[in-house]
């Protein structure tokens, strides 16, 4: 077996261990045999309707953010890319947000996703329409930075402007991101997409290897630019944007994931993909098992946690390649 299949093998461990772990974590004490049915009515209950789908949204989230991660920063030639900065993140968190604010999440469960949904189609629709076809990928980040600000605005704008207190507390906890109080409803609603947009980024494989050598080797070796970018723009807006709409902003697992499976691996994009969804997969699940388990009275939002694990990691990169690159 090579390398990659090894950590391939250990990653698939891993997620698997904490799966089960994710499953037995909680307030409630549940005994190991009540995945095989035995167990009280209740102890059934909270396994089956509450803790199946939080876990399972932790493993699907968690890979599609991954994922999503290596390939930005392979498309992007940018060690620092992730989905934040195309503005799929805060296009699918607006349109949430736009729900709780006009009362339509109060009317029926799947209207918070699927506004979130139709925020990160909007958003990368924006970014593709401002980049035109053609451009270079500076040109995109542009665009994306521009949309991820102007939807930042109106996210800020909303939270402004809600009718009363309550309304503004419900934003807050939703753009915390949390994995809580989530059902099968949510895990049928957000995994197709997911699953549709990871098989996207899957196909960016071989053009990723070929514009690690520049866009002009990859046009002279058969990749076409504007194919690739589609691929990469679509499969991030249904993957993350799914995974956002569901759980709302679970922040710096994308960026995260990848540098610390490249070493590991090498540096080939393509080669990154796979155990990258796996990665964060496992990481997602670990976190959401370590706010359980957490002694407090308020259960810590997944967005928050993974914002102090995430933002002293940003600043070890930031600070690394300014030292490679002085």
């Amino acid at each position: 077996m090579t390398a990659r299949h090894w950590l391939l093998s250990g990653l698939l461990f891993t997620v698997g261990t904490l799966f089960l772990l994710s499953l037995m974590s909680g307030r409630a004490e549940l005994t190991w045999s009540v995945l095989f049915g035995n167990g009280q009515a209740n102890a059934q209950l909270i396994l089956w309707e509450l803790r199946l789908p939080r876990s399972l949204l932790a493993v699907i989230v968690g890979a599609a953010l991954g994922m999503s991660g290596a390939v930005l920063q392979g498309f992007m030639r940018n060690p620092l890319a992730d989905a934040g900065l195309i503005g799929v993140s805060a296009g699918a968190a607006l349109g949430a947000v736009l729900t709780l604010y006009s009362g339509l999440a109060a009317l029926f469960a799947l209207a918070l996703p699927l506004g979130g949904l139709s925020g990160a189609a909007l958003a990368v629709t924006l970014v593709y329409l401002l980049a035109g076809r053609d451009s270079s990928i500076l040109t995109l980040i542009l665009a994306g930075v521009a949309i991820n600000s102007f939807a930042a605005a109106l996210t800020s704008l909303a939270l402004n402007m809600a009718p009363n207190p309550y309304a503004a507390l419900e934003i807050v906890f939703w753009l915390l991101g949390s994995l809580a109080e989530r059902s099968m409803e949510h895990v049928s609603l957000a995994a197709p997409l997911i699953l549709a947009g990871m098989a996207m980024l899957m196909a960016t494989g071989r053009g990723l290897d070929a514009l690690s050598l520049g866009e002009d080797t990859a046009r002279s070796l058969g990749i076409s630019m504007p194919l690739l970018r589609l691929l990469v723009l679509g499969g991030t807006a249904l993957s993350v944007g799914a995974a956002v709409a569901v759980t709302g902003s679970v922040g710096f697992i994308g960026l995260v994931v990848p540098h610390l499976l490249r070493p590991l691996i090498g540096y080939r994009p393509s080669q990154l993909l796979l155990p990258s969804a796996l990665g964060g997969a496992a990481l997602l699940l670990a976190a959401d098992i370590a706010i359980r388990r957490m002694p407090t009275d308020v259960e810590l939002k997944l967005g928050v946690l993974t914002a102090l694990i995430g933002a002293p990691f940003f600043l070890y990169l930031l600070i690394r390649t300014r030292r490679q690159h002085p």
